[in-house]
């Protein structure tokens, strides 16, 4: 899937409506996994929008196999968009809230996934053995305009990390 300046940029350029929900078919198959729940800490900048989007899916999708966890290099608080656009899709970020990455550094996980660079750079170290995987995911609050575009640009960005998601159960429950 493209960044999302690419998709964006589509989205204007073809006046297209971005779907509230991406339509996926595919249905992720837990069954034969270790009861063990892995533990996943996804980290962004401000831990407002794309860690708080991906742990809140990751939870929605993947609960049955995955603890989950998010943070911010610098914690800006939920953005009311990440609400609104995850509400779209019957996901509640009620209980939300943002934390500094320093509130987990003497904590395990099994998967660290820095969604920006910012947050690659920045961050700090953990304990025990775990997987990396960086999704660089281009930020929507950068997006310049009005209310609609800036809309756009959140949803845009929960899709992809909606597929990122689904592809991460997928492969990390086989």
């Amino acid at each position: 899937m493209g960044s999302l300046s690419e998709l964006f940029k589509n989205e204007l350029e073809n006046n297209k409506p971005v779907d509230p929900e991406p339509q996926t078919t595919e249905t992720v198959d837990l069954s034969g996994t270790s009861n063990e729940k892995k533990r996943v800490l996804f980290i962004c900048t401000g831990n407002s929008v794309r860690s708080q989007m991906a742990e809140a899916l990751l939870k929605s999708l993947g609960s049955e196999k995955f603890e989950v966890f998010s943070a911010g290099i610098t914690p800006a608080g939920v953005h009311r968009l990440t609400k609104q656009v995850m509400g779209e899709v019957g996901i509640s970020m009620d209980g939300h809230h943002s934390q500094h990455v320093g509130e987990y550094e003497n904590t395990s996980f099994d998967y660290i996934i820095p969604l920006c660079e910012v947050a690659a750079l920045s961050c700090p170290e953990f304990p025990g053995n775990h997987q990396r995987i960086n999704w660089y995911i281009d930020d929507p609050i950068r997006v310049l305009g009005g209310d609609d575009r800036k809309l756009t640009a959140f949803r845009i960005t929960r899709n992809i990390l909606k597929k990122k998601v689904l592809e991460f159960i997928q492969n990390e429950s086989s």
